[in-house]
């Protein structure tokens, strides 16, 4: 019988062994090893003030297409479900502000659009747009561009928020090229203008035809499953009937006639026919040291963020303050009335930005919010990571209070925490993934798949898993020819 293996039992994995599953159909044996105790990765949802919630990435990006696709394949379709009506908003300059529309991770394609989150000089250096660093083709940090061409506050107040919140690490660390890759390749045709550049990513603003009172609705940007995007990993491992082994960490591979043989913390030899490895990037840096050495090297290159998320379940009559209001991002560098730095980066006021959360009419109801900390390479997050989880949940309820005036005592609360839980696409991004996939381009029936590849989100991370998958059929199919 054929046989496997996949290493790491996150999304990415279990989107692999699905995919294997529907393509080598039900006679392959397919073997999960997962080093938690739990599968799903960064997947995950608690049962808070009697309603489950995503402690980990909570949504989907709807324009791409992977996640519909999957969710349909596997009978999920009527589980989509997208954001209310209920608006974003910025602290910025010490105030809060609706978040501006229109913009490309934060870059405005029009000035005006941000008006109410710049100081008139900030507005003034937006406008300029000066000339700046860029390299057709190249890559430079997004901070670094941004702040030469638009000035520190459109770095600091309107770009780093989004790409800490997409990347849990700061505009400065992180490389264009991967992070914004359609305004790089705008910049690649017409490097003059960034905020042109910006503009022509944008979707042309919907026309109002004869006989409309308002354009039609925009499709949803964003989606979820009504039970949690964590229901995706648990379905597709069922879907890929797939044997699960918890708890056991592989420590190394070696190549045999057959295939693959991979060694466990736990004394096994696993043999395999094929391998697909879809662990962070401090482990394939691990599996493939002696295997190949320059992809192995790249991908001890990618850094990893950590962070943490605090969730609050509150009585629901308490947030009604925050009704109306999806959520908040707190600019780099922002201060609280009271001098300190910020602990939380973001507030997800989630009964508010999801119809289904949202709470009943019964007063003894709850709403749901969660508060996330952590932005790689900033001293105070870092510290504020290192606190205990009652310290944490206390300054994160400060923080809460001194942005919004909500400061009810929870009725629960929990903290969930990510170390390492997010790669860095740092500048030449790319090409480190193009040495970790040339690499095991050069080993028959190896793969790699996950979020230190294409992107984090997890339609990219889908994208990567049915690559793998495709790879290691066609080897096993060339394979099976030559005998």
């Amino acid at each position: 019988m054929t046989r496997v293996l996949v290493v790491g039992g996150g999304v990415s994995g279990l989107a692999a062994a699905h995919r294997l599953r529907t393509l080598l159909g039900a006679d392959t044996e397919i073997v999960v090893v997962e080093t938690a105790r739990a599968l799903g990765g960064k997947l995950s949802a608690l049962e808070i003030g009697g309603r489950r919630v995503d402690v980990g990435a909570e949504a989907f990006l709807a324009r791409r297409p992977e996640v519909a696709a999957r969710v349909a394949e596997l009978g999920l379709d009527d589980q989509l479900v997208h954001p209310g009506t209920a608006t974003s908003a910025l602290h910025v300059g010490g105030r809060t502000v609706p978040l501006p529309p229109r913009t490309v991770m934060g870059v405005p394609g029009d000035p005006a659009v941000a008006g109410e989150a710049l100081s008139p000089a900030g507005l003034a250096a937006l406008r300029a747009d000066a000339p700046g660093p860029w390299e057709p083709g190249g890559d430079v940090a997004v901070g670094a561009l941004v702040r030469a061409r638009l000035g520190d506050e459109v770095a600091d107040r309107l770009v780093d928020p989004l790409l800490g919140g997409v990347y849990a690490g700061r505009a400065d660390g992180l490389g264009l090229r991967a992070t914004v890759p359609a305004l790089a390749a705008a910049l690649d045709a017409d490097p003059r203008s960034l905020v042109d550049a910006a503009r022509r990513c944008l979707p042309a603003p919907a026309a109002v035809t004869a006989g409309e009172v308002a354009p039609p609705l925009p499709l949803p940007v964003f989606g979820t499953l009504r039970g949690g995007l964590a229901d995706l990993p648990s379905t597709l491992a069922l879907a890929a009937r797939a044997e699960i082994r918890l708890g056991r960490t592989v420590t190394a591979l070696a190549r045999t006639a057959a295939g693959w043989r991979a060694d466990t913390d736990a004394g096994e030899a696993l043999e395999a026919d094929a391998v697909v490895l879809a662990v962070p990037p401090p482990a394939v840096r691990r599996l493939l040291a002696d295997h190949a050495p320059l992809a192995a090297r790249a991908a001890g290159e990618i850094e990893l963020a950590s962070s943490a998320l605090v969730v609050l379940a509150l009585p629901a009559a308490a947030a009604a303050p925050l009704h109306g209001r999806s959520g908040v991002l707190v600019g780099a560098g922002e201060r609280r009335p009271d001098g300190l730095p910020w602990t939380i980066k973001a507030a997800t006021f989630s009964a508010e930005k999801w119809p289904h959360l949202a709470p009943s009419d019964d007063p003894d109801d709850t709403a749901v919010l969660r508060l996330s900390v952590g932005r790689h390479g900033d001293a105070a997050s870092l510290a504020a990571l290192r606190r205990d989880d009652p310290d944490l949940v206390s300054a994160a309820r400060g923080d809460l209070a001194a942005l919004t005036g909500v400061d009810a005592v929870p009725v629960e609360t929990a903290v969930v925490r990510w170390p390492g839980g997010l790669p860095q696409y740092g500048v030449g991004h790319l090409d480190r993934v193009a040495a970790i996939e040339d690499g095991v381009a050069g080993l028959p029936g190896l793969a790699v798949a996950g979020a230190a590849l294409h992107g984090v989100g997890v339609p990219a991370c889908l994208a990567t898993a049915d690559a793998a998958a495709q790879r290691i059929a066609v080897h096993l199919a060339s394979a099976a020819a030559t005998r």
